[in-house]
């Protein structure tokens, strides 16, 4: 009986880099076809814009000597400042209360024991300037309407119109996986053929710019700037392409 050798062949060759793996593979049972030789790649695209918005909270904090006139008090300042946010261009869907509180304030000594010395009533805003270079007009009136009850901070600059930042960064990430892909092919003596597959690994990420604090007695003749710096927008794919 004539014997029939059967003979396998099975390459799996893996490449590590900071942007991702590389991984090209031919089945035992392609029998060296074209659809069946691939490889496989990890891209990274990122783009960098300048925001186009900032983010900030203001918290009104007022002591009394009750609950009810800590509370009228602090209700006050807050309408001073919900005109002033108005006034300057602020919708009513932009700005949203984080929190309302009302708690007595003790201190306590050897001779007393511990004592009620007031009552602070606190509320918490966080709000969306959607014109960046309008930012700093902005805190500079919530300072002015809040007074010295008004407390600053979490200036965050942020990107709101991002679908083409995101989009930039779609292409940069392809381009970043076809050249890995064309330079492995290379080394391996072949060349890339037809797209197989493209999976999406993250939705877009947004890096945060570093945040900047402001506070309350800002001098009426200083104009308040905020620094918007840039934004990094990432977004990594996997992408298999067949070899010729």
């Amino acid at each position: 009986m004539k014997k029939i050798s059967l003979r396998t062949i099975a390459s799996v060759i893996t490449a590590a880099s900071v942007a991702g793996v590389v991984a090209l593979s031919l089945p035992a049972d392609a029998a060296g076809t074209i659809d069946n030789r691939y490889i496989t790649v990890t891209g990274v695209g990122t783009v960098s814009v300048v925001p186009d918005a900032v983010r900030f909270n203001a918290t009104v904090s007022i002591v009394g000597k009750s609950n009810s006139s800590a509370l009228s008090e602090a209700s006050q300042a807050s309408n001073a400042i919900r005109t002033a946010l108005k006034d300057n261009g602020i919708a009513v869907k932009d700005i949203r209360s984080a929190s309302i509180s009302v708690y007595p304030e003790y201190t306590w000594t050897q001779e007393t024991g511990t004592k009620i010395t007031g009552y602070r009533a606190s509320q918490t805003f966080d709000i969306l300037v959607r014109k960046s270079s309008t930012a700093g007009t902005v805190i500079g009136a919530v300072v002015d309407a809040g007074g010295d009850a008004v407390q600053l901070g979490g200036v965050i600059p942020v990107t709101i119109d991002s679908a083409a930042a995101a989009e930039e960064a779609r292409a940069a990430a392809v381009a970043n996986a076809k050249s890995k892909a064309t330079s492995y092919a290379k080394l391996l003596g072949t060349s890339v053929g037809k797209v197989l597959s493209l999976e999406e690994l993250s939705s877009p990420v947004y890096s945060t710019p570093y945040p900047m604090a402001a506070k309350a007695g800002i001098a009426s003749d200083m104009a308040v700037q905020v620094d918007l710096g840039e934004q990094d927008v990432t977004v990594s794919i996997s992408v298999r392409w067949a070899l010729n």
